[in-house]
């Protein structure tokens, strides 16, 4: 437990917390994907030079974003701040419900060090009708926008203050 009285989550190595499953990255038991370590052939922003392989039920797994993981209701009160600064990329709700992973620019979980929530490499996106998705791929070829690094992590800081401050936290 920290001063704050928030309890400090520690990464375990691959930049994801001990127990916690990214919605948009695969299973860790399905071995029909490559590891979850730097993107291989060279990083790109989502949108330019990228890996994609086909993902089971239609999915896509790009490796060239990376995935922020949070709880539920913390994530949805940082969507409803990104989208009033009309700064919100594709967010997707995890396939239980529980968590919202944000798309985030490549690079990202090397240095992500945000207590409550995870990082990790590569993004494993379903297709642009499922339904889980918070905020969905857009544009004329449903591309998923990721959502600044900074401008999220500002987001979360002060969706924690706010759920904090409205008897909802520490979460």
């Amino acid at each position: 437990m920290m001063a704050t009285g928030l309890p400090q989550r520690r990464p375990v190595p691959g930049g994801v917390l001990a127990g916690a499953a990214p919605a948009l990255l695969p299973d860790p038991a399905d071995d029909r994907f490559p590891g979850r370590g730097p993107v291989e052939g060279g990083r790109g922003s989502c949108g330019g030079l990228h890996r994609e392989h086909s993902g089971p039920e239609g999915g896509t797994l790009l490796t060239t974003c990376d995935t922020v993981t949070v709880a539920l209701r913390h994530g949805l009160e940082a969507v409803d701040i990104l989208r009033l600064r009309r700064a919100c990329g594709a967010v997707l709700q995890s396939r239980n419900g529980s968590t919202v992973s944000f798309l985030v620019p490549a690079g990202t979980w090397e240095t992500w060090h945000l207590p409550g929530s995870s990082c990790s490499a590569g993004a494993m996106l379903p297709s642009a009708t499922d339904p889980r998705w918070v905020i969905p791929p857009s544009g004329s070829g449903c591309i998923a926008r990721p959502t600044d690094a900074w401008v999220l992590r500002s987001a979360l800081c002060e969706a924690a203050c706010t759920l904090t401050a409205g008897g909802l936290g520490p979460f």
